[in-house]
C-alpha cells in the first residue's frame, strides 16, 4: 500500500463494515420473523468476516480501526435506529426499506474507494471487488423482500 489515502480508504472500508455487523446484529436480535433474523444474521456474520479480510491490507505502520469500531454518528446510526423502531412496530416493509438504505450507504462506500483510491495493491483490488458484489447481491435481496410486500 503506497499512500496514507489507500490505507485510510481501506479503514473506511472496515468501519463500514463494523456499521453494517452492528445494524444487522441488533435487528437479528430484535426481529421475530425466522426469515429475516437468518439473513440478517448472514448479513451480520458476512460483514464480520469482510472486516477482518480487509485487516491485512492495513499497514503494520498504520493503526487498525478497533474491531467495533464504527461511525455512530450521523446516517448510519440513524438507519439502524430506523430499523430498531421499526422492528419494534412489527413493521417488515420498513425494517426492509432501512437496510435497503443502509446497503446503499456501503455501496456508496465501496464505490467510492474503487472510484477515488489509484493505488491499491491488486490483491486488495479483487477482494474490494468480490465484497462489493457480496454486497450488491445483499442490497437486491433485501430490496426483492421489500418490494414483495403490498
Amino acid at each position: 500500500m503506497e499512500t496514507t489515502k489507500t490505507a485510510s480508504a481501506i479503514k473506511d472500508l472496515i468501519i463500514i463494515n463494523n456499521d453494517r455487523y452492528e445494524g444487522y446484529k441488533t435487528a437479528a436480535d430484535e426481529i421475530k420473523d425466522a426469515d429475516l433474523k437468518s439473513l440478517f444474521t448472514d448479513f451480520s456474520n458476512q460483514s464480520k468476516g469482510f472486516s477482518l479480510e480487509l485487516r491485512k491490507f492495513v499497514p503494520s505502520s498504520e493503526e487498525q480501526p478497533k474491531r467495533d469500531e464504527t461511525k455512530n454518528s450521523g446516517k448510519l446510526f440513524r438507519i439502524w435506529m430506523d430499523v430498531k423502531a421499526a422492528i419494534s412496530g412489527n413493521d417488515r416493509k420498513a425494517v426492509l426499506s432501512s437496510c435497503e438504505f443502509g446497503e446503499d450507504r456501503a455501496k456508496a462506500t465501496y464505490d467510492d474507494v474503487l472510484d477515488h483510491t489509484e493505488d491499491i495493491p491488486t490483491e486488495a483490488m479483487q477482494v474490494i471487488t468480490q465484497q462489493r458484489a457480496a454486497i450488491q447481491k445483499g442490497h437486491d435481496v433485501v430490496k426483492s423482500l421489500r418490494d414483495s410486500i403490498a
